[in-house]
């Protein structure tokens, strides 16, 4: 159990029976914009204290738009508080594992459903304390593409805290100057290194994951930095309006244990902005909010 997609059966068989009657099949077709997000259950934590915690992640279709859905009847949890500290910026493609939700040692058999609408197609994810569904660090690892075996009992999440502070308020033009901290227990550690890549589909696939702007690609250049040295940065735009860039937006911490990164911040559009500092450990990542308030 990879703890990703939560997909009723009929969903796949209605795609065979259009890939054999229709002809040519969708799924090769790339779409820039104009595609909606499926908001995904990835699983359930088990905390010490008899509590769990819900994982969370989504599916942006498209390739280059960035959809905002602001919490509300776009983007709410049922039952309970409709903000449960989902995203309300998407990033390109598929994002795991990026919130989790805590749930009482009592929720029971209940659904803790996340439906977000975009493009006028509403989705929902299902999040249940199946047994199933429980993850742990060797499914985590799965999911980002480290293999399902071998992985560390031993490891300790990553911390990351930022110098000045987690509030700030900026006049535009002005940028944010930001540094980072970042430390780990050096579990896992880097990545040994692989033998040059021979197969020319994956020399391919990898040349385009290169020509892609990092937004577009953000797990996969995530999980990479961090496998460089066992330990990495990387910022997101979790929620607000306009466009926030970072410079830079991933960076690895040579050492695997710790060290500072300085990120510059701008940002397009007033309003109030959270932006997302993740500590990556190759395995588990650890994230630090910062509210902007843009003037």
């Amino acid at each position: 159990m990879l703890g990703s997609y939560r997909f009723p059966f009929s969903v796949g068989v209605v795609a065979l029976v259009l890939t054999f009657v229709s002809g040519p099949s969708y799924g090769q077709l790339r779409f820039d914009r104009g595609q909606n997000v499926q908001p995904v259950f990835e699983g359930w934590e088990r905390n010490s204290d008899g509590t769990f915690t819900m994982v969370f992640g989504y599916l942006n279709r498209n390739y280059e738009e960035m959809p905002e859905a602001a919490v509300g009847p776009n983007n709410a949890f049922e039952p309970g508080p409709a903000d449960r500290g989902q995203p309300t910026r998407f990033y390109p493609r598929r994002q795991q594992f990026v919130f989790r939700v805590p749930v009482p040692a009592d929720w029971g058999e209940k659904d803790l459903v996340w439906t977000v609408t975009s493009h006028g197609k509403t989705d929902r994810a299902y999040g249940t304390l199946m047994p199933s569904w429980e993850i742990d660090d060797g499914v985590i690892k799965a999911n980002r593409g480290s293999g399902a075996s071998g992985f560390p009992s031993d490891n300790q999440r990553p911390v990351v805290s930022v110098q000045e502070g987690s509030e700030f308020t900026v006049t535009l033009p002005r940028t944010l100057v930001l540094t980072a901290v970042v430390s780990d227990d050096g579990v896992p550690g880097p990545r040994p290194e692989r033998p040059p890549q021979t197969d020319p589909r994956e020399i391919a696939f990898r040349q385009t994951l290169g020509r892609l702007p990092s937004p577009n690609n953000q797990a996969i250049v995530s999980a990479r930095t961090a496998h460089e040295t066992g330990l990495g940065l990387t910022w997101m735009h979790y929620r607000g309006p306009g466009e926030v860039s970072f410079d830079p937006m991933t960076a690895r911490i040579e050492g695997g244990r710790g060290g500072e990164v300085v990120t510059t911040v701008t940002f397009t559009e007033p309003g109030t902005h959270v932006i997302r500092a993740y500590a990556d450990d190759s395995i588990n990542t650890t994230p630090f909010d910062i509210t902007v308030q843009v003037q």
